[in-house]
Parts: C-alpha cells; structure tokens; sequence
C-alpha cells in the first residue's frame, strides 16, 4: 500500500524522481518513483545502517549484479541497463541500480507483482550458516535503522564565467567611475587651495556709559572764584595782615 513521503526521504534516486512510499522492510525501504520517460519503478534503497555495514552491502549489490547482468558487463553508476537478463520467475528485471554510498536498484512497477523489495531479502541472514539451527537468528546490529540512506550532495558547478562582452563593459564602467572621482578630488583641491582664507573677524564694540564729571569742592579758606565786574581780573584774598586785605595783585 502506498503512502505518502515521510520526512527525510530523498527526493530523486539517479533519474528517478520518488512519489510514495511501497514499503518499509528491515534492510531497505521501497519507493514508487517515475523515470525520465514517464515509466512507473520500484525503487529499492538501504537504510543508512545497512548501508554502513560492508557485509549487508555486499549482499545487496550482489543479488542485483545476478538478477541482471549486461552484454558487456555494467556500465557503471546510475547507467540504465540495456539487454538484462532475468533471473528466477519471481526476480524482477533490473532497470537500473548504483553500488555507491546509498546502494539502490530500479525494476518496472507491476501492481501486486514482485518489486525491488525483492533484493533486500538477501541482505537479511537467517538461522545459522553452518549445520542445523542451534540458536537464535542472527540479528545485525542496525536493525532498528529505519532511515534511507542518502546519495553524496552532487558537487557544487563550476562558477560562472562572463563573456568578453560583459568583461569590456564592466571594465569600462569601472574605469568611468574611477576617472569622475580623480576629477571631483582635483577640483576640490584646486577650490581650496584658489579661495582666499576668510580673516578672524574682531570682536564688537563694548561701550560702558559713565557719569558725567561734577565741580570739585573749594578748600577750606578758599572762595570760589567770581567773575569780576569791570574786567576779566580777580581778587584772590590771601591769608596775612589786614594790610594786605583788599590789595591787587
């Protein structure tokens, strides 16, 4: 029964893009996945810890290199098979597989028929290798994994490289900015260095209002001076005898 992608499950698988879940087995999960012709697969995958585990591996790329084998022997990654053999009635034809890192195989979809569920049963060990069963089935130590295995990330691309075109215009542009910016620095300093420095000016003016000036006070003994009647002479009055009262100067 088909159910929806679970989170952590990859996407594509080689050429394949994965739409639903077929099946979780204790190896490996099965996807239904559609290749680039629009042809429906069943896409088998390891789980990360079988995918770890070299024997389990070896097992799983095993059964498929003996279901199908090319003319010429395989071709190498994610490579469809062309003239595959069929193995057993109930093996399915391989379509393609990849024994990398995250191991997965590829066979048409037949509703109700044999899928690529079929080579993750080799992988798990049964019984005893040897003689007849003498104690419990061999249990590997990843079979509580229930996560893919997930391919490598492709490498980055390569960077960008511009056009001739492109190169010319940019260095022409840069260049352009490169010259408006040694003008406007040249006419910069060829402002400062013409105008005249502007001089300090000097501080206003501070006038402070005074008092206007007031008569001395005469001393004692001494008259204010009169003006006299008949001309511009003055008595001064001296101190001595009374003979001197009233005399000219």
């Amino acid at each position: 029964m088909a159910t929806p992608l679970q989170y952590g499950d990859p996407p594509r698988l080689g050429p394949f893009v994965l739409q639903a879940r077929l099946l979780t087995a204790p190896a490996g999960l099965v996807y239904l996945g559609q290749g680039p012709d629009g042809r429906a697969v069943s896409v088998a995958v390891l789980t990360r810890g079988a995918a770890l585990d070299a024997a389990a591996r070896d097992r799983f790329v095993t059964a498929i290199k003996d279901a199908g084998r090319h003319r010429g022997g395989w071709r190498g990654r994610n490579v469809p098979l062309i003239g595959v053999v069929r193995g057993r009635a109930e093996t399915p034809e391989v379509v393609a597989m990849d024994e990398g890192r995250a191991p997965w195989v590829a066979v048409p979809y037949v509703p109700g028929g044999a899928g690529a569920e079929r080579f993750l049963e080799p992988v798990m060990v049964s019984g005893m290798l040897l003689g007849d069963r003498q104690g419990p089935d061999f249990v590997p130590y990843w079979l509580g994994d229930r996560d893919p295995a997930l391919p490598a990330p492709a490498p980055p691309g390569p960077p960008p490289v511009g056009t001739r075109r492109s190169v010319g215009l940019a260095s022409a542009l840069l260049a352009t900015l490169v010259a408006m910016m040694i003008a406007m620095v040249w006419l910069l300093l060829v402002r400062l260095e013409g105008d005249p420095q502007p001089t300090r000016p000097l501080p206003p003016t501070v006038v402070v209002p005074t008092p206007p000036p007031t008569p001395a006070s005469p001393r004692p003994g001494e008259q204010s001076p009169t003006p006299s009647e008949g001309g511009s002479e003055s008595r001064t009055t001296l101190p001595g005898g009374d003979d001197d009262v009233g005399g000219d100067i």
